[in-house]
């Protein structure tokens, strides 16, 4: 079989993820302390004892899902020489780059800390919002999306600075979410029920990312990683923006910038890897969103979790 790890985003969490982990492996002890060394926190902490709003908060979750995923990673022993790529959802594609040596444990958790710091600033809470809809394509969704924007802007005779609605995650056939202004998602989810949309469900986040309201957080993340030294990877990455391998390390971080304000093409990226000889996915992280989705895109694919 030929492999292909893929990383959870947000949305994986859970109080006590890794625990057991960090009790049972020290080399994934050795992850958690590292990155707990590199935030000045002990982030662990509340990975494994909560509170849960503590731990959901961006700052915090973007950083602890890579933690686990990491550890993880490390205390199966699985290597760079098991797989043919890598890929992430969102904030998963970092922890990608790191599990296959293009970042280090310590850059990775302080560009996620930067990231999701930056994520909270950008959009003042009750501002933003997300929300998921089922049972239509992604094409339908965005004219929604356009549509929402259009109404919102001539019912106010003018320009309003969160009036957006943009596709975030194209995830799988019938599952789009969008993120943007309140407001316009609300009308968006609306105008996607008028068109037979299965379900629009708001989902409980208030920073809308892969949006353009996130562009103060795309300049943020292009200075730091400028600062970054970035390798290139053991085995290439199946990136967001190009739903394609990518190795050269300037691109890649022209990806992660752009992947910011834009969504993230995960069915895209599924659809493409039986083409590059991929056989089996392992979702490598807490959760299994990844796993549940794969086979509702390619339904050939093996899919699996991680095994300790």
């Amino acid at each position: 079989m030929s492999s292909i790890l893929i990383f959870p985003g947000q949305g994986s969490q859970a109080v006590g993820m890794g625990k057991d982990l960090y009790g049972n492996y020290p080399i994934a002890r050795d992850v958690f302390d590292e990155v707990d060394s590199a935030l000045g926190q002990k982030l662990s902490e509340i990975v494994f004892n909560g509170p849960m709003e503590e731990l959901t908060l961006t700052a915090n979750v973007q950083p602890a899902i890579f933690a686990v995923s990491i550890a993880m990673l490390k205390a199966a022993k699985l290597t760079m020489d098991d797989v043919k790529f890598v890929a992430g959802h969102s904030l998963g594609e970092y922890t990608a780059l790191c599990a296959a040596g293009a970042l280090s444990v310590t850059d990775t958790a302080k560009l996620l800390r930067l990231r999701g710091a930056a994520m909270q600033r950008a959009v003042p809470a009750g501002k933003g919002a997300m929300a998921v809809i089922m049972g239509l394509g992604i094409e339908q969704v965005a004219t929604a999306c356009k549509t929402a924007e259009q109404q919102i802007e001539e019912e106010a005779g003018r320009n309003d600075h969160y009036n957006v609605a943009d596709v975030a995650n194209d995830n799988a056939p019938g599952q789009v979410v969008i993120s943007g202004g309140e407001g316009t998602i609300l009308r968006a989810m609306e105008i996607t029920r008028d068109m037979g949309a299965k379900r629009a469900m708001l989902l409980p986040l208030s920073v809308p990312p892969h949006s353009r309201l996130m562009e103060p957080v795309a300049i943020e993340m292009r200075e730091a990683l400028d600062k970054i030294e970035m390798r290139a990877p053991a085995v290439p990455l199946i990136s967001n923006k190009t739903a394609a391998p990518m190795s050269d390390p300037a691109e890649i971080k022209e990806a992660l910038v752009y992947q910011i304000t834009h969504g993230v093409r995960w069915r895209e990226t599924v659809l493409a890897l039986p083409a590059l000889g991929i056989t089996e996915t392992i979702e490598v992280g807490p959760g299994s969103v990844l796993t549940g989705l794969v086979p509702r895109i390619v339904p050939e694919l093996g899919a699996r979790k991680l095994e300790i």
